[in-house]
């Protein structure tokens, strides 16, 4: 394990102690003991596969625990991340303890949906086991991204007693407003389909024959045939509901009781869930000064863990989050609560493409959120320059540079340049001659006539270069018909103007001086934004109120002394430690076909990944090819079509010589070949969806079990 030396200490003159990074254990790390494999018997007889991570050298010493509870395979998915996590915190003297959701891995029960009821009452009981232990001294945090970073939230206002901080990474408070599903009461065309039928392959996934050895394969058939059809819930609830509601912990704002380290990305989809949180705790610090406190950091990367960020720069966050357990865990006095409450990294315009690997920016802190240095201000629509392409139409074939919504740093997944969408677009433009920074949330109210009952919008904030080349920023999707409320929407009156006001997703940018600020209203986004049935014509009435947080400083140099303090403190990720997961992939592609004579376009994308463990040879592979069809003379021909493959392989092994629960059993494994490949499609017509759903799995390279799935759903108002 290599140190990070170079920038563990902050320069001599900042005098800010309390901001040292947390990297005394790598100086002298503890000795750390692996249980491979262990089982969490809950009280309905299923049994959660665990891996734990302890500091070797405990005796008959207890000490605090971190729990990471995911439904990806802790085997094989995530092993070699694991590896990045897990062992550093034991090494800090922390127990890691990683755990596979029930029917996930090599827990034994069938997963139903995200979040629920049971999953989170399954964590509570895998919490109170962790407390029992001998090796921990009964307080447990959480820890995760995404799926962990959600239900870290939703069982922290659960208000378990052992539970003591969380850090919740790339997630959300309200599984409605901003998660894959959708987007302003707008179906999120490329993950709601998407999405589900990863999770449809990944439910498929059978338990290790090395781990379970007898009845594997009966129980892989029972995975394959109970698993849920997701998008059967998802599109099911296209209105903010109790299934939205249920676990969306903006619905119970002041459970709450433990300190939260929320952290966000700015190529991420979820990153207005740091500025909510924060928005949260203040309001209740106002009333409460012992209400707990909400820290937030914003980097520059996408949908990934700071340590491995992409694009960069990433931090030394695994040193972040030792300090954050060392204070709210083990009482240590490091100056966590006396630390900006936000830490956010803000971009320089640059090039498109040019950053694909590192983003050209600063770090900047504000003490407390909201922070006097941040002004919410309405940009004068007498000062834009408009360009008025209305009635924007819903079939126009545009959108395919937007990227895709949830990124994971890939360069194919990252948005290219806006200019021709834009030229088809209503666009407001403002000059910067003396250049603007905003971190926040921006928000639009504008004034909008449809020509049916319906209708969806796109609203984009691009930073445009003197050369004409247009930067995506942030963008917002809106459904009309969800004017009042998303839990009530309503039918438009065709030629009637109505009022809508929302946000776009939070962000931070500094435009350069002598760039313009763009906001572009579009009724099509394709594939970000899923169309109206029918071809609508929007027309926006008046200049649109765009209304930005917009930061200045009193003084640049203490500005650029902050920026010099949270460098030096976040620092940069270590080495790597070794890792027996050998992990390879293929560079993300995105291509687009088009017929220009039939006016059909077609954006696929492919990403594939493949890993060895080299301990027992296990190969595990994954291939994911998505492809969204629509034709500008058809409105309902939009089309999403997802297919995955999944192959696990490895050769003849001993048992017992890999897997200690095996240790008994001498027999000669005869090796593994699995396989499963699906297929999933969504369209709609006038008035429904049409979701389809293919599974073959293979047994030895032979057809071992199908599974066909079929639905037509509602559309309600979409």
């Amino acid at each position: 394990m290599s140190s990070n030396t170079e920038n563990s200490a902050l320069p001599d003159d900042t005098h800010t102690e309390s901001l040292a990074p947390a990297d005394r254990y790598r100086d002298d790390p503890r000795p750390v003991r692996i249980i491979k494999h262990t089982r969490i018997t809950l009280s309905d007889g299923v049994e959660l596969a665990a891996r734990v991570w302890l500091p070797d050298d405990l005796g008959d010493d207890a000490v605090p625990a971190v729990l990471e509870y995911i439904p990806y395979r802790k085997n094989d998915m995530t092993a070699g991340r694991d590896d990045t996590i897990h062992p550093e915190f034991a090494r800090a003297g922390y127990a890691s303890v990683r755990v596979d959701l029930r029917g996930c891995g090599d827990s034994t029960g069938v997963m139903t949906d995200e979040y629920s009821a049971t999953e989170l009452d399954d964590g509570l009981q895998v919490l109170k086991w962790i407390a029992a232990q001998d090796w921990c001294n009964g307080k447990v945090g959480v820890i995760g991204k995404s799926w962990g970073g959600f239900n870290g939230l939703q069982l922290a206002a659960l208000q378990p007693p052992e539970l003591a901080a969380v850090i919740t990474i790339c997630s959300t408070d309200d599984r409605y407003a901003d998660d894959v599903h959708y987007n302003g009461g707008a179906i999120v065309g490329d993950q709601m389909l998407s999405w589900a039928s990863t999770m449809w392959a990944y439910n498929a996934r059978p338990q290790d024959p090395a781990v379970m050895v007898d009845g594997w394969k009966d129980d892989w058939k029972r995975r394959i045939d109970e698993a849920p059809v997701n998008i059967e819930d998802w599109l099911g609830h296209q209105r903010r509901d109790d299934y939205w509601k249920h676990a969306s912990v903006c619905e119970t704002p002041d459970a709450i009781e433990v300190p939260i380290l929320a952290v966000g990305g700015l190529l991420d989809e979820y990153r207005t869930t740091l500025f909510r949180l924060m928005d949260n705790a203040n309001r209740r610090r106002e009333a409460d000064s012992a209400a707990p406190p909400v820290h937030a950091l914003l980097g520059p990367w996408a949908h990934n863990y700071p340590h491995q960020a992409a694009p960069g720069p990433g931090i030394d966050f695994i040193s972040e989050a030792v300090r954050w357990w060392d204070k709210w865990m083990s009482g240590i006095d490091n100056g966590i609560d006396e630390q900006p409450q936000l830490r956010a990294y803000v971009p320089d315009s640059t090039p498109i493409h040019s950053d694909r690997e590192h983003r050209p920016g600063r770090w900047i802190a504000e003490a407390t959120w909201p922070s006097p240095q941040i002004a919410d201000t309405v940009m004068p629509a007498s000062e834009a320059t408009i360009s008025d392409h209305t009635p924007l139409d819903s079939t126009s074939l545009l959108g395919f540079q937007g990227g895709s919504w949830l990124q994971f740093g890939e360069a194919a997944g990252m948005a290219g340049d806006q200019a021709a969408d834009d030229a088809r677009s209503y666009t407001c433009d403002w000059e910067v001659e003396n250049g603007l920074e905003i971190v926040g949330t921006p928000t639009m109210r504008a004034t909008l006539t449809s020509d049916h009952d319906r209708g969806v919008i796109a609203a984009r904030l691009c930073d445009v270069a003197p050369d004409g080349s247009s930067r995506l920023v942030t963008l917002g999707l809106f459904n009309l018909a969800h004017h009042s409320s998303h839990e009530t929407p309503e039918p438009l009156t065709p030629g009637t103007p109505l009022t809508v006001d929302f946000p776009l997703l939070a962000t931070a940018h500094r435009f350069a001086p002598g760039h313009r600020l763009r906001l572009s209203i579009s009724a099509s986004f394709w594939p970000n934004l899923w169309p109206s049935p029918e071809t609508t014509l929007i027309t926006v009435d008046s200049a649109p109120e765009l209304t930005l947080p917009i930061r200045t400083v009193a003084s640049v140099d203490d500005d650029a002394r902050t920026t010099a303090e949270v460098t030096a403190q976040l620092g940069t990720p270590p080495t790597p430690p070794v890792s027996v997961i050998d992990a390879g992939g293929a560079p993300m592609t995105r291509e687009l076909s088009w017929d220009l004579v039939g006016r059909n376009a077609t954006v696929t994308t492919v990403t594939e990944d493949w890993q060895t463990d080299l301990s027992d040879g296990l190969f595990y592979y994954t291939n994911e090819r998505d492809s969204y069809s629509r034709s500008e003379n058809d409105p309902q021909s939009p089309v999403a079509t997802c297919e995955r493959t999944i192959i696990y392989r490895r050769p003849a092994l001993e048992i017992g010589a890999n897997h200690a629960q095996a240790a008994d059993n001498a027999a000669v494994d005869s090796g593994w070949d699995v396989e499963l490949r699906t297929r999933s499609t969504m369209r709609g017509d006038a008035k429904n969806f049409v979701v389809t759903n293919e599974l073959v799995a293979y047994l030895d390279g032979e057809p071992f079990h199908t599974r066909t799935t079929s639905a037509s759903i509602p559309r309600h108002l979409n």
